[in-house]
């Protein structure tokens, strides 16, 4: 047997490692297609809302159910999802999601009446649960290089955040020609491109050690933990902190989360391994995603309303103005692969998290709509190495066959954070509101909104100071807000530099980087 050392052998290596790159790549934009749209789909329906309700006649319970079953669904299954893709192949998971997501799409643009356009988001978010960890889990398994690997999720996390800042925006734009139903029906077209391209680009993966039964007591547990506690989370915003249902809904939840912790440890093969946070990386930067997203929700909790409810913005200028905070993750996630070459992952993290807490400060002090954008641009640019460097961190720090359980954990330490965060900073910027107007009484002494009402009943000059209490009361809260998020910001830089100076998140795992070598074994690539 003799080896053929012309040029034309070399040139044939150098084509075909050229086409495999090229075939990374391409799978790539097909991965971060579903990212896109399901960003786009949680931020746009806020601008649809009022729409839609006036065509279909919903009430207030019927808004609320059809703006929050969506997420509710996507934070109750992305568990169980990241699991199952891992068990039966990630990319069946993902076509299958796909396409449930574009045929529920086309069922919600269309739907009759507010029941039916209820259970078709419902259904959603349970598709929608597929689509992410599906697709992270591909790309940690497409992308073994990890220089690769981290531009690649960088992107992917960047889609996310570019979709989540232009889905309001692009909401604006397909409500001035066409009716509601337009914001859903962007989806289907890019699930059907998603379906169409991804058999020729896309190789499936799974973990044949684990077989193919998922555990049913899991999962039930699992929904019985995560959906009280969002439900519950949600509530304290809208009861302003108080009410037996939110506290019974988290009490419940912390119960039936702790039996799932018993059992997921016991079990062989578990819906969620969670002796994966022993490792330290882990569970350093699965903590850190989740207090970020609190900060991250809750301060754009409060410049939403501020821009709508203080500055007088319409909702289609609000998003506009808004749309920076989304940009600023985006661009920060994209120079995060760039930063990382230059210093240590953590290092990276660590300086973000402290540029996010400079940004906070304009938030403490500053009126109007320029100082408060800066603000949230500059916080929302230092969070960009975490999530895309942490992201990272976080998959490659476990076998590629469990890529789909880390993504899982990832994702739903972002759901629980951003949960928490509107929860958590509305019951404060609520009481702080509520305190600084509790000499006014009535619906005023509330919400700024019941102050607004109550000034439509009043003379001229009498609305007009309540309006003027109601807005500094209000923006006292924000001032608190961004307080509270700088120290976060703070104290999760200190926390992530401390691990730097000890290696725990200096780089992935070693198990990660010797399970590449070994996944022919262990995970079935076709």
């Amino acid at each position: 047997m003799t080896h053929d050392p012309t040029p034309k052998g070399k040139n044939d290596m150098e084509h075909n490692g050229q086409d495999a790159g090229t075939r990374r790549w391409l799978a790539l934009a097909v991965l971060a297609l579903p990212s896109l749209v399901m960003a786009m789909d949680m931020t746009a329906l806020l601008l649809a809302l009022p729409q839609l309700s006036t065509d279909l006649g919903a009430g207030g319970t019927e808004q609320l159910w059809i703006s929050d079953a969506y997420g509710f669904m996507v934070a109750g299954f992305v568990i169980t999802m990241g699991t199952l893709g891992d068990r039966i192949g990630r990319r069946r998971l993902l076509f299958a999601g796909a396409a449930a997501f574009a045929v529920l799409s086309a069922v919600a643009a269309y739907a009759p009446s507010p029941g039916t356009l209820i259970a078709a988001r419902a259904l959603l978010g349970v598709a929608g649960a597929t689509l992410m960890p599906s697709t992270l889990a591909l790309i940690t398994n497409i992308f073994r290089d990890e220089r690769e690997r981290g531009k690649a999720i960088a992107i992917w996390a960047t889609c996310q955040f570019a979709g989540g800042a232009f889905g309001p925006v692009l909401a604006g734009l397909l409500l001035q020609r066409f009716w509601w139903g337009s914001v859903f029906l962007v989806a289907v077209p890019v699930m059907a491109l998603l379906l169409a391209a991804g058999p020729f680009l896309l190789p499936e993966f799974r973990d044949r050690s684990a077989g193919r039964r998922v555990d049913p007591l899991s999962v039930g547990l699992s929904l019985a933990a995560v959906l009280p506690m969002v439900y519950g989370l949600k509530q304290l915003t809208l009861a302003d902190g108080r009410g037996a249902v939110p506290a019974a809904a988290l009490a419940g939840g912390a119960v039936a989360g702790a039996v799932f912790v018993r059992r997921q440890l016991r079990l062989e093969h578990p819906l969620l391994d969670l002796r994966l946070l022993r490792s330290r990386p882990l569970s350093a930067v699965l903590v850190s995603l989740v207090l970020a997203g609190v900060a991250m929700a809750g301060t754009g909790l409060m410049v939403t309303q501020y821009l709508q409810d203080v500055l007088g913005r319409s909702p289609l200028a609000s998003a506009v103005l808004f749309a920076p905070m989304g940009l600023g993750v985006a661009v920060g996630t994209m120079a995060a692969p760039a930063l990382a070459r230059r210093i240590r992952p953590a290092t990276a993290i660590a300086s973000g998290l402290a540029v996010s807490a400079v940004g906070c400060l304009p938030l403490t002090v500053s009126d109007g709509a320029a100082a408060v954008i800066a603000g949230i641009t500059v916080l929302a640019l230092g969070t960009g190495p975490l999530f895309a460097l942490g992201t990272g961190l976080v998959v490659g720090s476990v076998p590629p066959e469990r890529a789909g359980s880390a993504a899982s954990m990832s994702e739903t330490g972002n759901y629980l954070g951003g949960s928490l965060g509107l929860a958590v900073i509305g019951v404060i910027g609520a009481s702080v509101y509520q305190a600084r107007m509790d000499h006014v009484g009535g619906a005023a002494a509330r919400t700024l909104a019941g102050a607004v009402a109550a000034g439509g009943h009043l003379p001229p000059a009498r609305a007009e100071e309540l309006l003027d209490g109601a807005r500094a009361a209000f923006t006292a809260g924000l001032h608190l807000t961004g307080a509270i998020a700088a120290a976060i910001f703070v104290v999760l830089a200190v926390l992530v530099a401390a691990s730097a100076r000890s290696g725990a998140v200096a780089k992935p795992a070693p198990a990660a980087e010797t399970a590449s070598g070994e996944a022919g074994a262990r995970t079935a690539a076709v």
